[in-house]
């Protein structure tokens, strides 16, 4: 997939999901699937770029009557431009890539969100960056989408400034799951909750940690329990502090293997900053170096401080056997 954050490079023409996509949830999917109909015949850009960089040449001509599926994003996101706060993703840029292209999106296009974007006015920005730098073929949003200065267009108003320049726009409506709209502030309160299965249908699958397994303090290995320790970007959203029942990745795995994750102090041994730490179950070896993927299956139980370090043995034993007795759903 075509990745770049320098709207001159970019592949024309196109057709065009906008939005932020942080989760690349199931109603996220919904927006970039609107567009499927239209995914012209063509060979998948096999290429990658980041920030903007090419690694090795392409045309930026499309085959004739071929239209590179896009999706149009905004980096930094816009509140953490207006606000000056920052905001943890659901997706970081290397996870939203590769979920973008199980969607058959062939490229992805990350607007810089400065002060000159933000001061376009919705007319301005249909004309300058979907019309004469996209060439933007069709469009599709979510029903909420807003755009332009004070976010003064509405996706209605995009419909009616595209159709000047004879290109539709599809509304799509809120998808809807047990009541509840479908959205990356649902998926955040799941996990804040520590709700990760409910989590996990939103999104469509496990929400996901992956960090790279550096040294510890060994007290796991001390109760017998030895875990790997993960260092997770900062700009990751981490969910509720707590033991969790997980599935593993690493390219030292033979298959994806089964263990407890914990996310917290340690406060039985008088913790002072947060950790992630894994005990893989029915695996041992050196895994320092090694990126390690880590999907959030159960919430087992809320971090707590025990009396005793046989008191948390004792705890995590448990938390094993516990975790033995989740099955991998079949595909």
């Amino acid at each position: 997939m075509w990745v770049t954050s320098s709207i001159e490079t970019n592949l024309q023409p196109t057709q065009v999901a906008l939005g932020n996509f942080d989760g690349v949830h199931l109603g996220h999917c919904t927006v970039i699937q609107a567009l499927a109909e239209s995914h012209a015949q063509g060979a998948v850009v096999e290429i990658a770029a980041d920030r903007g960089e090419k690694q090795g040449s392409i045309s930026t001509l499309a085959p004739i009557g071929h239209c590179y599926t896009t999706v149009v994003s905004f980096t930094p996101h816009p509140h953490v431009f207006f606000s000056g706060q920052p905001k943890p993703l659901l997706t970081l840029l290397p996870e939203k890539v590769a979920l973008l292209e199980t969607l058959g999106v062939e490229q992805l296009v990350l607007l810089p969100f400065d002060q000159d974007l933000a001061n376009l006015t919705p007319e301005e920005f249909v004309e300058q960056i979907l019309v004469k730098q996209l060439k933007a073929q069709k469009i599709s949003v979510g029903f909420n989408f807003c755009f332009g200065r004070n976010r003064a267009g509405t996706a209605e108003d995009l419909r009616a400034i595209a159709a000047r320049y004879n290109i539709p726009v599809m509304i799509v409506e809120p998808a809807i799951m047990e009541h509840e709209r479908i959205s990356s502030s649902a998926v955040r309160q799941a996990l804040e909750a520590g709700d990760v299965v409910r989590a996990k249908q939103l999104l469509g699958r496990a929400y996901t940690l992956t960090g790279t397994v550096i040294q510890g303090k060994q007290l796991g290995r001390t109760l017998g329990f030895p875990t790997a320790n993960l260092n997770v970007s900062a700009e990751k959203f981490i969910p509720h502090r707590g033991v969790y029942q997980v599935q593993l990745e690493c390219p030292a795995f033979a298959q994806a293997q089964l263990g407890v994750m914990n996310i917290g102090l340690r406060p039985t041994v008088d913790g002072t900053h947060q950790t992630i730490e894994v005990h893989i179950l029915d695996w041992s070896g050196d895994l320092y170096g090694h990126t390690i993927t880590v999907h959030l299956e159960q919430f087992l139980r809320p971090e707590q401080k025990f009396e005793s370090l046989d008191a948390l043995k004792a705890q995590i034993q448990l938390d094993c056997i516990n975790a033995r007795q989740w099955v991998s759903p079949v595909n």
